[in-house]
């Protein structure tokens, strides 16, 4: 993949943190701002930001995690899930919000986006600060992958004015399948949300650096996804 990556710096109010920024080879496309996991922008989404970034777009993904320590990154064994948990824990859904926001600001204001739409993109802890960001009309459209806690935040649901994407596993031992069938049936009336469930998918089924990866589940989603993203930005 050619791409063009470097890190640079986002300013809020409470000081400045980094984002992984990964150009397209033409050097300028739409944005996408990708929302990491609770293991920080670790390779996994170093990978999928230069992923995307050769699919045409111009990708950013701010470090969430930025107020306990900068660019914290975490494997999946059983010390990175501990440390991912109380990350996630000790994180501010308020602040994460607001941090993203400002990226979205940063991302928007690149000659490489310019004037092009953007979307936002997120996997598990991302996943629902990706549905967030739509709420809070921030983005053009959004993607989320594996969002947990999306359930638990319907009361949003009126809120959600562009296309969103949602990926799920049907396998996914975090969000049961009940989970999945009550964000279905409240955007039901919602034409503009459009809900994939991949079967023997488990949670995590994108990430290849993780023992729940599922090639055909990740691969059925990118294409979902880019023909989603292509239809939309």
């Amino acid at each position: 993949m050619e791409t063009n990556a470097q890190w640079i710096d986002v300013e809020t109010s409470d000081g400045k943190f980094g984002a992984y920024l990964s150009l397209p080879r033409g050097g300028k496309g739409p944005g996408i701002v990708l929302i990491q996991e609770i293991f920080g922008v670790n390779q996994h989404i170093r990978n999928v930001a230069d992923q995307y970034a050769a699919d045409g777009y111009v990708v950013l993904a701010p470090d969430m995690f930025w107020r306990h320590g900068a660019r914290i990154e975490l494997g999946y064994d059983d010390a990175g899930w501990k440390r991912a948990v109380e990350l996630m824990n000790a994180t501010d859904f308020a602040t994460a919000q607001q941090d993203i926001a400002a990226t979205i600001k940063v991302l928007r204001g690149l000659d490489a986006v310019g004037s092009a739409r953007v979307a936002s993109l997120g996997f598990c802890f991302g996943g629902r600060l990706s549905y967030h960001t739509a709420a809070n009309g921030l983005v053009d459209t959004a993607v989320a992958y594996y969002g947990g806690g999306i359930q638990n935040a319907l009361d949003r649901a009126p809120e959600i004015k562009v296309p969103v994407l949602m990926h799920f596993g049907a396998a996914d031992s975090h969000i049961p399948m009940d989970a999945v069938k009550s964000i279905a049936e409240r955007f039901e009336d919602n034409e503009q949300v459009e809900i994939h469930v991949y079967d023997g998918a488990e949670h995590g089924f994108n990430c290849n650096h993780r023992s729940s990866y599922n090639q055909r589940a990740a691969a059925e989603a990118h294409g979902n996804t880019l023909v989603f993203l292509s239809e939309q930005l």
